[in-house]
């Protein structure tokens, strides 16, 4: 057991009786005990890790697989501390059902805190409203975040260093918060913990018939769609979205959806298309190793405007951020004779340097020599991309 997280959760402790055990309390509580003592600065992540590997005597461990791993630290019957470490990019767009702080103890990360407005009950584990960015920070090692129960917090983080660790000083659960809703943007709240297992089951054997190619598949997927209710027409509908527009099914499977659940499907929509833009740009992450060229992603993924985004450029990189921006650009751009590629941005029968220029022109980094018509279509491009938040 490893004598630093000990007495951290030793001085919790002891401060949470202190204040009558109070929920409200405890956020204020993990931030100062971290913040005044920072994991950061204290920890031997070598001899951490060693400690774990051999010695038997750990606190007791869970069985969640939140984390790449999760290792729990100190465990008392109100709270525990965890390490968290990742190795991928992102957690979902979440809420908690547990309160208490988070400090990066190694890595660096983009935390980007929403609200949902205008929410409307659809069942007891879906939701549909209106999500919206209310800030994004640039968390660099040693900073700490407190976690507030339930719809005041939700959050994302980006980790844009491999690994990341994160320790969590929270309570194993505060009631009356819940559901854990995960936030898929820009209209949805779904609660992910599995409670309907004929639905996994579905999914699972449209996966089959998908897989096979067999061509009921879109056929009885649509029929499905007629009778079920919305929570699991979406989650068919979602499961099924790449293979049908590889079929060229989408039209008439979404005209089903539409037909069925008239207003309601207007939320589903935009937000099937924005799993899409996220899903394609976090496929593409995983196959650039590059780091700057990894936090680009990581910025247009999180980031909803040019200032932000530019901001955080400067952050971390010396000289204009606009110049930086354009450098990495030319270096991820691709092209053929058929066109030229910049991410998920498609530019037929355009030579790089044409694309490039537009995107110098977007950024106010020189207007070049391309005539209005061309920059209105090239930048229609743009804005259905993932470079949009460079527009505006």
């Amino acid at each position: 057991m490893n004598l630093f997280f000990s007495e951290l959760g030793r001085t919790v402790a002891a401060r949470w009786q202190a204040r009558n055990f109070s929920p409200a309390a405890f956020p204020g509580i993990a931030q100062d005990a971290l913040e005044e003592r920072p994991p950061a600065l204290q920890t031997d992540l070598a001899a951490l890790v060693r400690d774990f590997l051999l010695e038997d005597g750990q606190p007791a461990q869970s069985l969640s697989g939140f984390g790449q791993p999760e290792l729990v630290v100190y465990d008392d019957p109100r709270f525990y501390i965890q390490i968290l470490c990742w190795l991928e990019g992102t957690t979902d767009i979440h809420q908690h059902m547990f309160s208490g702080a988070f400090h990066v103890l190694a890595g660096s990360s983009i935390h980007s805190q929403f609200v949902f407005e205008n929410a409307e009950t659809v069942s007891a584990h879906l939701r549909v409203g209106a999500l919206r960015m209310t800030h994004t920070k640039l968390l660099a090692t040693g900073r700490t975040v407190p976690i507030v129960a339930g719809r005041e917090h939700i959050h994302a983080l980006f980790h844009l260093d491999t690994p990341s660790l994160t320790v969590v000083v929270r309570t194993h659960n505060d009631p009356g918060t819940g559901p854990q809703f995960t936030y898929l943007p820009p209209h949805l709240a779904v609660d992910p913990t599995p409670h309907d297992a004929l639905t996994l089951r579905r999914k699972q054997l449209l996966d089959v018939l998908e897989q096979t190619g067999d061509a009921n598949y879109g056929p009885l997927l649509r029929e499905m769609l007629g009778r079920l209710d919305f929570e699991r027409g979406f989650f068919i509908l979602q499961n099924g979205i790449g293979c049908l527009r590889s079929r060229g099914e989408w039209a008439e499977t979404w005209a089903v959806f539409r037909q069925k659940h008239g207003a309601l499907a207007d939320y589903v929509a935009p937000t099937l298309e924005e799993i899409v833009r996220r899903d394609g740009l976090a496929a593409l992450r995983s196959s650039i190793t590059e780091t700057e060229h990894r936090f680009f992603l990581a910025l247009l993924l999180n980031v909803p405007g040019r200032a932000e985004l530019l901001g955080m450029v400067a952050q971390r990189f010396p000289g204009a951020p606009a110049e930086t921006l354009l450098r990495w650009a030319g270096e991820l751009v691709e092209s053929s004779e058929a066109g030229t590629w910049l991410l998920d941005a498609e530019f037929p029968g355009e030579p790089p340097e044409v694309v490039l220029a537009a995107l110098r022109h977007l950024l106010g980094a020189g207007a070049g020599a391309l005539s209005a018509k061309k920059l209105k279509a090239l930048r229609a491009v743009f804005a259905g991309s993932s470079f949009r938040a460079l527009l505006g």
